[in-house]
């Protein structure tokens, strides 16, 4: 039987990607952490192909000899803007291809230099598989396929309360906070503050019309590398509202070094992760992801509009990375080499993936007017 170790799987995202597994596929997994009672836990719950393995990251030797062996691993240890890359180089080295639910950049730089080393080693690794850089990523693609040329991608995002994921998601969401990012805009690299220029956008039931916000996302950086456009946004929002505009208060009004202080993070974390405790029970805890393309079909100027919605974003973050270890598993996916999911998945497989998994993607294209060509001399 085929084994997937998944790193950091007794988390709630963790154990959305272990679920996945073993509905989708033949495979055991093996759920590691470095405390046993959650973890033996999440292995009863998950059955009899779940073992729990206690693993601390910060051994080398544990970490080699558990990904040693192991036929996939999945990192869905976070945050990631903690995180080395030792996890992808264990995994390089012992030639085990690798998946993870990154969602930071400077941690995406870190796996894609490593691309030259997992060619060499025959090692297929995607990252940032999860709804959110994965799911939305592929949806790009999609649309982009769609397109006969296209000028600019918008990649929008609602959370509702805490997504159903732990306080590790909320951590991930106040370091984001902390510092200015780069965005591709106008075929240059702009400066763009973290939770500036709210925009209403309308989502799929049953959000409807919310408020997101400029959010340092990795696939600001991929999607710029993938496709050659003018302008890549990412965007992000929580309902109710209410926590978008405290989120905006903390990004704005606390002083930068206490923001970036980890005791601030950590308190915020934890009050976030108590408050939407009690507003789950009326917000629910799902995900929406818009994507907007700007270009041209036909002659034409055209905006092409898709969009998808879960319950949970915690389970749709394991069905997106779920999804990658099925085909990997099943040797439809084998591409050496360290690449982001919209790289490495085509639209064909992507499709045939969120169908089993009862998953729709709803499309639109709107087209507006003709693009006038130049006389010719």
């Amino acid at each position: 039987m085929q084994q997937v170790l998944i790193v950091g799987g007794s988390g709630r995202i963790g154990t959305s990607i272990a679920h996945d597994i073993l509905t989708h596929t033949e495979a055991g997994v093996i759920i590691t952490g470095r405390n046993a009672q959650p973890g033996i836990a999440t292995q009863t719950r998950l059955g009899p192909r779940a073992q729990f393995q206690r693993l601390d990251l910060s051994s080398q030797s544990e970490l080699q000899t558990a990904v040693a062996e192991a036929d996939l691993v999945v990192h869905s240890a976070g945050p990631f803007h903690y995180r080395n890359a030792d996890v992808l180089r264990a995994c390089i080295d012992h030639k085990v291809d690798y998946i993870d639910v990154s969602d930071e950049r400077s941690f995406t730089r870190k796996a894609l230099a490593l691309h030259p080393e997992a060619a060499a080693a025959g090692v297929t690794a995607v990252i940032n598989t999860g709804v959110f850089p994965g799911i939305s990523n592929s949806m790009v693609r999609q649309g982009v396929e769609t397109l006969d040329e296209a000028t600019s991608i918008q990649l929008s995002y609602v959370v509702a309360g805490s997504g159903g994921a732990g306080v590790t998601v909320m951590r991930t969401t106040f370091i984001g906070l902390q510092h200015p990012f780069e965005a591709w805009l106008n075929n240059e690299w702009q400066t763009v503050k973290p939770y500036t220029d709210r925009e209403t956008l309308e989502f799929p039931a049953p959000y409807g019309r919310a408020n997101v916000y400029w959010y340092d996302m990795p696939e600001a950086m991929t999607l710029q590398q993938s496709f050659p456009v003018s302008s890549v946004i990412t965007k992000f929002g929580v309902v109710p509202d209410f926590y978008n505009h405290a989120t905006w208060a903390m990004a704005h009004w606390l002083p930068p070094m206490v923001l970036r202080s980890p005791q601030t993070v950590e308190f915020l974390a934890h009050v976030s992760h108590s408050m939407t405790g009690v507003t789950d029970r009326f917000s629910g805890t799902g995900v929406a992801v818009r994507c907007d393309i700007e270009g041209q079909q036909g002659g034409v100027a055209s905006h092409y509009v898709s969009s998808f919605a879960h319950h949970s974003a915690a389970i749709a973050s394991g069905l997106g990375t779920g999804s990658i270890a099925e085909l990997i598993l099943t040797d439809r996916l084998k591409r050496p080499g360290v690449y982001p999911v919209e790289q490495a998945l085509s639209t064909e497989l992507f499709m045939a993936t969120m169908a089993d998994r009862q998953l729709t993607i709803d499309q639109t294209l709107n087209q507006t007017q003709a693009v006038t060509q130049p006389p010719s001399e």
